[in-house]
C-alpha cells in the first residue's frame, strides 16, 4: 500500500475538523477525494503532510509511519503536495521555479527532468524564460505540479487541480495526470468536479463535514445517485 490513513482526527485550535478519517491509496492508483467547499478535503491533505499540528491517528507512507514526522521530512521521503494556492515564485522564471523543486533520483519513483516535464506540459516549454508572475492561472497550476514532480515523488496530493481553469487547460490537466499515472506516480486528487474526477480516477472517497461517508470505485459511485445527490450536489 502506497498510503494508508487510519483514524485521522485534526483540530484548528479547539475546533475538531476531521473525524476518524480512513483512506488508502494503492501503487499506481489515482484516488479522488470528493466533497463540497469546506468539507475537509484540504485539511485532510494538510494533515497528511504534517502542516496541521493538532492531529491524531496513524499515517503510513510506503509502509513507514510518518504520523509524527515534520513536513520537510515527509516530502523528502517522496510524498509530493500541490496546494490549492499556486505558490510559485513570481519573480523567478519557469526554469528557475523548476530548479527550486529539484531533488535526487529515487529508487521507487520515476525520475523527472526539465525536458520530460516540458513534454508533459508543452505550454511551459514555450515560456521557460518567462517570470511566473506573467503567467495565467492555468499555466501557474501546471508549473506548480511540474515543480513538485522535480522532487521525483512516488505519490502526489493534488488539491483542486481543475478549479478555475478553462476547459482547454482542464483537458491538458487530465492528459498530464493520466501520464503521471502511466509513469508510476500514485495520485490523490481533491476535487469538487465529479466529471473531472471520473476521467482520471480509479476510486473515490466522499468527505462531508470532516467525515468519510463513501468509499468505492467510480462505477460504484455512479451506481449510487442518492449518494452523489446527498453529498456532492450544490
Amino acid at each position: 500500500m502506497k498510503l494508508s490513513v487510519q483514524d485521522l482526527n485534526s483540530f484548528y485550535g479547539p475546533a475538531h475538523i476531521l473525524f476518524d478519517i480512513a483512506l488508502e491509496v494503492g501503487e499506481g492508483e489515482v484516488v479522488a477525494l470528493l466533497g463540497r467547499n469546506g468539507a475537509g478535503k484540504s485539511t485532510t491533505f494538510r494533515s497528511i503532510v504534517g502542516l496541521v499540528e493538532q492531529r491524531s491517528g496513524r499515517i503510513e507512507f510506503e509502509g513507514r509511519d510518518v504520523s509524527n514526522k515534520p513536513t520537510h521530512e515527509i516530502v523528502r521521503d517522496g510524498l509530493g503536495y500541490v496546494p490549492e494556492e499556486r505558490r510559485i515564485f513570481t519573480d523567478l522564471t519557469v526554469e528557475e521555479n523548476l530548479e527550486v523543486g529539484r531533488q535526487p533520483k529515487r529508487p521507487n519513483a520515476p525520475h523527472w527532468t526539465r525536458e520530460k516535464l516540458f513534454d508533459l506540459f508543452p505550454n511551459l516549454s514555450e515560456m521557460r524564460n518567462r517570470p511566473g508572475g506573467r503567467m495565467s492561472g492555468g499555466e501557474q497550476q501546471m508549473l506548480t505540479i511540474a515543480r513538485t514532480l522535480m522532487g521525483n515523488p512516488s505519490l502526489v496530493l493534488l488539491d483542486e487541480p481543475s478549479e478555475g481553469l478553462s476547459p482547454k487547460i482542464v483537458e491538458q490537466m487530465v492528459d498530464a495526470i493520466l501520464t503521471m499515472k502511466k509513469e508510476g506516480v500514485s495520485i490523490v486528487v481533491s476535487e469538487q468536479n465529479l466529471h473531472f474526477a471520473r476521467l482520471i480516477s480509479d476510486r473515490a472517497y466522499i468527505i462531508e463535514r470532516g467525515r468519510i461517508c463513501f468509499g468505492g470505485t467510480m462505477s460504484e459511485l455512479d451506481a449510487r445517485p442518492d449518494v452523489r445527490d446527498a453529498h456532492l450536489s450544490l
